[in-house]
C-alpha cells in the first residue's frame, strides 16, 4: 500500500489507508477538477473505485456529510447515481464506484440533443426515492450571507444593494411553488458523465428534495446556456414552454448565481485547495447582477406569480 501512495498528500494517504475497500489497491492516482473534496481513483483486484476526501471545515457550506452519503444511496437506486461502497465518517471519505464514460464539458451540455437525455436524467433522479434532507437555495444564501459578514469575508460590490430584489423573488416563487422532489442541486457540466448510452449524475453534496424548477434553472446557469436553450430544456422537461415555468427557471438560476457567490468567498478564505476561487464566484456575480438590473426582471416576477 506504501508504493500505490507515493506521491499522495501523507494526510490524504494515511484516510484512505483506513478504509478497507482499498487496502488491497494496486494503484491511486488523482482525479481533476474538485474545488470542495480531494478526489481518488483506485484500483483493486475487485475494480476500480472513488475516494472522495472532504475536511471538516467544509460544514460551514451547509454541506451534511451524513447525508449526502444517504441520498448518494437513493440516487444509486434511482438509477443515475453512481453505487456507494463505503463510507467512513472518521476519515472524511465517500467510496463510489467508478463510472466508465467521458465527462461533459460546456459545450456538451449546450448540444440541444444533449439537453432531452439531460432532462431525461434529471427526471429520473427526481422520480426516485425521496432524499433524507431539503435544499432551498434563499435559506443557504441567508446563511452563507451571515457567515460571510460575521467573519468579514469579501463581499463583492452592490451585493447587499440586491437584498430587496431577492426577497421579491423569494415571496414571489413561493406563492405557487413546486411539490419538492430529489434534486442533485449542483449539476453542472462535469457532474454528468457519459457512458455511451446514458448519463450518470454524479456529487451529492449539496443534493436535497427542492423544486425541479431549481434543478433546471441551476443547470442553465452553471453552463452559461443562452436563452433559447434553456426553453430546449424546460421544454424536454416539462413537455411545453409555459412563460411560469421558463420565468421560474431563470429565477432560480439567478438565485443559485447571488448565492453560489457568497459559497465562493468563503471557500476563498477557508479552502486548502488551490483554486482561485474569487474569479469563480465573480463570473456568476457578473451575470447575477446583469439579469437583476435587467427591465425585464418584473415581468419574471410576474409570470411566476400567475398560476397556469
Amino acid at each position: 500500500m506504501v508504493d500505490v501512495l507515493a506521491g499522495i498528500p501523507s494526510s490524504d494517504a494515511d484516510r484512505i489507508r483506513q478504509l478497507p475497500c482499498a487496502r488491497s489497491a494496486t494503484a491511486v492516482s488523482v482525479l481533476a477538477g474538485g474545488i470542495t473534496n480531494r478526489n481518488y481513483k483506485v484500483i483493486t483486484p475487485s475494480g476500480m473505485i472513488v475516494v472522495r476526501l472532504s475536511d471538516a471545515q467544509s460544514s460551514v457550506l451547509a454541506i451534511d456529510r451524513d447525508n449526502e452519503h444517504l441520498n448518494s444511496i437513493s440516487a444509486a437506486i434511482s438509477g443515475v447515481g453512481a453505487p456507494v461502497i463505503e463510507y467512513s465518517p472518521d476519515a472524511g471519505a465517500l467510496v463510489v464506484g467508478w463510472i466508465e464514460g467521458r465527462t461533459f464539458t460546456e459545450v456538451d451540455v449546450r448540444e440541444p440533443v444533449n439537453l432531452l437525455r439531460i432532462a431525461a436524467a434529471a427526471q429520473q433522479l427526481h422520480a426516485g426515492p425521496r432524499f433524507v434532507s431539503d435544499f432551498n437555495m434563499f435559506a443557504i444564501q441567508e446563511r452563507y450571507l451571515a457567515l460571510v459578514q460575521a467573519q468579514g469575508y469579501r463581499l463583492p460590490d452592490r451585493y447587499l444593494e440586491f437584498l430587496p430584489k431577492f426577497e421579491l423573488m423569494k415571496q414571489a416563487m413561493f406563492q405557487h411553488p413546486e411539490p419538492t422532489v430529489p434534486c442533485n442541486n449542483d449539476l453542472l457540466a462535469a457532474n454528468f458523465i457519459d457512458d455511451g448510452e446514458r448519463l450518470w449524475l454524479i456529487d451529492y453534496e449539496y443534493s436535497g428534495n427542492n423544486e425541479a424548477s431549481f434543478e433546471i434553472g441551476n443547470i442553465w446557469s452553471e453552463s452559461t446556456l443562452p436563452d433559447e436553450l434553456l426553453e430546449v430544456l424546460v421544454t424536454s422537461y416539462w413537455g411545453r414552454p409555459t412563460f411560469s415555468k421558463l420565468a421560474r427557471a431563470r429565477l432560480w438560476g439567478l438565485a443559485s448565481k447571488y448565492g453560489w457567490t457568497l459559497w465562493a468567498s468563503i471557500q476563498a478564505a477557508i479552502s486548502p485547495i488551490d483554486f482561485d476561487y474569487w474569479s469563480w464566484g465573480m463570473e456568476k456575480y457578473d451575470r447575477a447582477v446583469a439579469e437583476f438590473d435587467n427591465p425585464g426582471f418584473a415581468g419574471l416576477l410576474h409570470s411566476v406569480t400567475t398560476a397556469e
